[in-house]
């Protein structure tokens, strides 16, 4: 996803194209019909579409704070998820590094380290239904590779993974007893932000709800032209196709946040977001492999 500042009205309007052609079509006929063949002579009072508006407002102003509450709360997991995964190895790091700086101890720093990195890539290509181990092999041993292959969810056997290495350490002597109840508590923060954000992938928004808001607004834009028609003459053709274009535009847009894990415009940049997590925990470890890269554009959409 790439956010940009300025967003070319071409892309605006272009989410919105079919439903915007079929209201200027339908209210020019309306128009052309009342100037020309005058077959019948209908008009309704302007307060008919206001309060059908009224209501179709406060509908499309409810469906847009919950939506957007759905993708505001899978951004905050994810913040969550950066802010852990940094707290975990830095704790690995300096939990182990004296008086235990053995090789082997240095060795398990960097296994755990690279495993996290495979984790937060995972995540993301589990909620978007695109998991592919060879993009998080490279950061893997052939046993892990092994052992996470016989899991549906591959983000949760990793943290059991982790766990195992965790007890492994209290068993070596490398972190004490509280040492490793305090990393195993940022496991278990690492599952809930999973958790919740496997919860909103899987919880569908109501889609009656949506098929009722879309059709009171097509049910408004069919009353539409004739409270304008008397007013406005054949300006209503544009005056109708600037109104049903900022209702469909706010629906648009609620479609789109709703779910924040589709690959659509309006996603949550997982993978943006993964890179940025393998880059610090590199960057702890003292790996430089791969710092210079840029990160992997997601797309060339816009946020709408």
């Amino acid at each position: 996803m790439l956010l940009k500042t300025r967003i070319p009205l071409s892309y605006v309007f272009g989410k919105i194209k079919w439903e915007t052609l079929f209201v200027f079509v339908y209210a020019s006929l309306i128009a052309l019909e009342d100037k020309f063949l005058h077959v019948m002579e209908v008009s309704l009072p302007l307060s008919v579409p206001m309060v059908l508006g009224t209501i179709l407002s406060l509908l499309l102003a409810f469906k847009s704070n919950q939506a957007y509450d759905r993708w505001w709360e899978a951004r905050i997991a994810w913040g969550s998820i950066v802010n852990d995964s940094r707290s975990l190895i830095r704790q690995v790091l300096c939990f182990t590094e004296a008086p235990y700086s053995s090789e082997e101890a240095r060795d398990w720093g960097k296994r755990l380290t690279y495993r996290q990195i495979a984790w937060a890539y995972s995540v993301g290509m589990s909620l978007r239904k695109q998991m592919n181990l060879d993009k998080v092999r490279r950061f893997l041993s052939p046993e892990e590779v092994a052992f996470v292959t016989k899991h549906d969810n591959v983000p949760n056997a990793l943290l059991q993974l982790h766990g195992q290495d965790l007890r492994y350490a209290l068993q070596q002597g490398w972190v004490n007893p509280y040492q490793q109840v305090e990393m195993e508590g940022i496991l278990t923060r690492l599952t809930d932000s999973m958790g919740r954000c496997e919860r909103i992938k899987n919880t569908v928004f109501p889609a009656t709800y949506t098929l009722y808001i879309h059709f009171c607004l097509f049910f408004f834009v069919l009353l539409l032209p004739f409270a304008l028609l008397e007013a406005f003459g054949m300006l209503e053709v544009l005056m109708v196709v600037a109104i049903s274009s900022a209702f469909f535009l706010i629906e648009k847009m609620a479609i789109h946040l709703q779910d924040p894990f589709e690959g659509k415009p309006t996603d949550t940049p997982v993978t943006a977001i993964a890179r940025t997590i393998e880059v610090n925990l590199k960057q702890m470890i003292g790996d430089k492999r791969g710092e210079g890269e840029p990160a992997p554009a997601e797309s060339t959409f816009y946020v709408l």
